[in-house]
């Protein structure tokens, strides 16, 4: 089916992504999968070209439009490529908002215009070894010592972690109170007491770097706290239908890309002196998968809608999140079988699809916090 969702405009901003990614990004990225990391000057690159921080204003050197379509362009042409490695959404479409939604004028004119021009990379900081989806159970905390909060703790997970240069941590200001008592901080490279720990090995997305960071009395200035104190838990909970929209966005436009390579290496691989798509097992696999993610384009398709309307809200996004993910893991499974022998061969994309694509179902909410929070909505 015809997508509707996309104008011109976005396609052409398709189209320029597109020939960035194949330029600066696909003919590397086996490379950085080795070094598990992408170097800066992509970033520094991107930003030029105007592909990072499109919804940040042109006064503070960003793209100026606050369409997220903008935004899901670049999604589905990283997930397309298998890029799984570059972590411009987690810089442009979930660290920004937070600054542009609650960040003072300052800040904004302070970090902005860095992160737009890729020589700022952003990260946010919630996940603990004790404290994944619960994010009420955080227990980093930053207390207020004059004109500085105190911070102490340790975050596990973060994208981007060893490249970033702006990390939004979410940290406990009152320890008597579970929900109120979260606050935001923008910790800065070079603080005196922040350190990275490991870039941590992946089975997966070898080439984003993910670490574990560790604040030991770190002093950030009061003008560090992002929105007003205490009002961390809400605003991540704002936040949540993007991120989790990012991660459906992308999860669909993985699986169209690795089924349309099956469908093709179906047509050319031949078994008992014809090609394996002729097979009938073939054949339903493939109409079953087909029909599978067209109804899941639609369907995120019109969660991308919602959201351009401000009807997108938290069930939705749990639905969207929970559903493409399990699809996706079902398709890259079914796709590798098809492949055989050379799809479990590391070198293969869809070797590579099947384990990029398993952390899917468990950032962002794993997809058991995505049913319980549909759940309470059925029931109530």
């Amino acid at each position: 089916m015809r997508r509707t969702v996309m104008e011109a405009d976005h396609e052409a901003f398709r189209s320029a992504f597109r020939e960035f990614v194949n330029k600066e990004i696909g003919p590397r990225h086996d490379t950085w999968e080795q070094a598990k990391i992408v170097p800066r000057d992509v970033w520094e690159t991107a930003g030029a070209h105007g592909f990072l921080c499109m919804n940040v204003p042109e006064a503070y050197g960003g793209g100026g439009s606050d369409d997220y379509r903008f935004l899901a362009v670049v999604s589905e042409e990283l997930a397309r490529a298998g890029a799984s490695g570059v972590g411009f959404p987690m810089h442009t479409d979930i660290v920004v908002p937070y600054l542009l939604a609650y960040g003072t004028e300052e800040q904004k004119r302070r970090w902005l215009p860095g992160m737009a021009a890729g020589k700022a990379i952003g990260a946010l900081a919630m996940t603990e070894p004790g404290a994944g989806s619960d994010l009420a159970g955080i227990r980093t905390t930053a207390l207020r010592d004059g004109d500085h909060y105190v911070l102490s703790g340790q975050k596990t997970f973060i994208t981007n972690g060893i490249n970033a240069d702006l990390v939004l941590v979410a940290a406990r200001t009152d320890p008597d109170e579970r929900h109120d008592g979260l606050s935001l901080f923008v910790v800065e490279r070079g603080m005196e007491g922040f350190t990275r720990g490991r870039n941590l090995d992946k089975i997966g997305m070898h080439a984003q770097d993910t670490a574990e960071l560790f604040f030991d009395q770190v002093r950030i200035p009061a003008t560090n706290l992002v929105g007003q104190e205490g009002q961390g838990f809400a605003y991540m909970v704002n936040s949540l239908p993007q991120e989790r929209l990012v991660v459906a966005v992308g999860s669909v436009a993985l699986a169209e890309a690795v089924l349309e390579r099956t469908t093709g290496y179906c047509r050319e691989r031949t078994a008992f002196g014809r090609p394996i798509g002729t097979f009938q097992h073939s054949r339903f696999t493939l109409a079953e998968m087909h029909t599978e993610v067209e109804i899941a384009r639609v369907f995120v398709d019109r969660c991308i809608t919602a959201h351009l309307t401000g009807e997108f809200g938290v069930t939705e996004a749990a639905m969207a999140k929970w559903w493409t993910t399990d699809l996706l893991n079902r398709v890259v499974d079914r796709c590798l079988q098809l492949h055989g022998g050379y799809g479990y061969m590391r070198e293969h994309p869809i070797a590579r699809a099947f384990v990029d694509a398993r952390v899917q179902s468990i950032y962002a909410g794993t997809n058991e916090i995505m049913k319980e929070i549909i759940g309470r909505t059925v029931t109530a």
